[in-house]
């Protein structure tokens, strides 16, 4: 039975949060001492979906010890004015001004924002170093790198929001003057893609050895549109390509991103949420080629919110996290759940 209302993200890529329907499973918390930093996350205003400080923090309180987390570009508070390759300077002074809120310890001891993964456009080459350069100073040591989104698809039923996005961005000559100038300011790059594209990530994660790249989501793998009913086939693709990235020594992955309305699960439309273990069944898979493929030095847990809120709350989140490494060593958990993310974004664990 599919529940009603169950409205699709503005990308389409995601189902929009709904508290009624999340409300009707609630979970005990698996191991809640585990300190935990969430290295993925967003803050918007916009378009009827609120999601800000008191959102993520009551998620946060939900029982799981997040003691920091990472927030993630997204078109946040852009600049109203000015040159417009400067415009995302002002996402990095909205998260910066989250987590001075955040530090005050006056919406729980998360550190909320602690890291920042802001956005410059890398087409702009050799000129986006004084972006960079204005994030930084923005940021007030928080500014940890960027993404520049290269998600693309051909079906429009995949691309959603996306649809206008430059085909092979990753190999734009351009977008690689532009990337060239986050190594020398030690700043990290967020890869948001679709699996098709992973071996494009490859190429550039090739050239460029000494840039530390972060592939999110899973490598974005597609379950929609034309990709539909070719799970086995899909899955294939994405596990070589998945496998081949990760001979690459100076990329981590972060694992999650598999609640988005993407891959294909279905979860958001039935008519009661998903259990931890019925997500752990379904993601099993997934989480294990990366895992296996990266290693556990190499890979963070991630929860994506909000896009994943709309197939599973924060509690079952992060217990399905829990149950798919529950046969992995305590040294090995401590990097999933918060060395990889505090070592990758420099952030403290104290």
């Amino acid at each position: 039975m599919v529940a009603s209302g169950a409205p699709s993200g503005g990308s389409g890529l995601y189902a929009e949060p709904r508290a009624d329907w999340l409300a009707r499973h609630t979970e005990a918390i698996i191991d809640p001492a585990r300190p935990i930093v969430d290295p993925h996350h967003h803050l918007w205003d916009r378009a009827g979906q609120h999601y800000m400080l008191n959102e993520v923090t009551d998620d946060i309180a939900s029982g799981h010890n997040v003691v920091a987390t990472v927030y993630v570009d997204c078109r946040s508070m852009y600049r109203a004015t000015g040159p417009e390759g400067m415009r995302p300077v002002g996402e990095v002074e909205f998260a910066n001004g989250v987590a001075a809120q955040a530090a005050s310890g006056a919406y729980g001891p998360a550190r909320v924002c602690d890291g920042i993964v802001g956005h410059a456009n890398m087409l702009l080459g050799g000129e986006a170093k004084a972006v960079l350069e204005a994030e930084i100073k923005a940021g007030n040591g928080r500014f940890k790198g960027i993404r520049h989104s290269s998600a693309w698809d051909a079906d429009p039923a995949v691309a959603g929001m996306y649809a206008s996005r430059p085909k092979n961005l990753l190999l734009d000559e351009s977008f690689r003057k532009g990337f060239a100038c986050l190594g020398p300011l030690s700043l990290t790059f967020d890869a948001w893609l679709f699996h098709p594209q992973i071996d494009e990530l490859t190429d550039l994660a090739k050239k460029f050895p000494n840039q530390r790249i972060i592939l999110d989501h899973c490598g974005g793998f597609v379950g929609l549109g034309g990709y539909k009913g070719k799970r086995d086939e899909n899955f294939a693709r994405w596990k070589a390509s998945i496998q081949a990235l990760a001979k690459c020594d100076n990329v981590v992955v972060k694992l999650g991103g598999l609640a988005m309305s993407l891959p294909g699960f279905g979860f958001e439309t039935r008519e009661r949420p998903p259990t931890s273990e019925e997500l752990a069944q379904a993601w099993k898979p997934h989480i294990e080629v990366c895992i296996e493929a990266f290693g556990a030095k190499r890979g963070m847990f991630e929860s994506n919110f909000p896009p994943d809120k709309g197939s599973c709350s924060y509690q079952v989140l992060w217990n399905t996290f829990k149950r798919l490494s529950s046969g992995f060593s305590e040294d090995e958990k401590t990097w999933l759940f918060s060395r990889t993310a505090a070592e990758v974004y420099s952030l403290s664990l104290s």
